[in-house]
């Protein structure tokens, strides 16, 4: 059963997949929610379950990673320019936080905060 899904990818609150699920919809690729309705019934567990996965068929995975990946928001820094991969030079870069320990669990606003590169998957913090 795995198999026949692919996993686009996961958000913290069912409203933050609602865009792209509307996206994928328009363009004719059936889309399903894993955890959607747990996330709305107890919106704090979303850490614990991994948040709402957002699935499509196996034979839809090409088409619909292309879609997403248009439309998906990058990271900017605080004058709105992307984030440049200070390996490959990639401007697809997205937040990245560990949140190791309790502490940053409660309070994750204290951690530094690090970027992902898309492309290459380099961890880099801004300068």
């Amino acid at each position: 059963m795995e198999d026949l899904f692919y996993t686009i990818d996961s958000f913290e609150f069912p409203a933050d997949v609602q865009i792209i699920r509307g996206k994928l919809e328009s363009e004719g690729i059936p889309v399903f929610l894993k955890d959607e309705n747990t996330l709305n019934s107890d919106p704090l567990i979303s850490y614990a379950i991994g948040g709402v996965k957002l699935r499509v068929y196996s034979k839809h995975k090409e088409r619909a990673l292309e879609i997403y990946n248009e439309i998906r928001a990058y990271a900017v820094d605080n004058r709105g320019n992307p984030i440049i991969c200070p390996n490959c030079k990639s401007k697809k870069s997205e937040g990245y936080y560990v949140r190791k320990g309790i502490f940053l669990k409660l309070f994750p606003f204290f951690e530094k905060r690090k970027y992902k590169c898309l492309s290459c998957g380099m961890i880099s913090r801004p300068n």
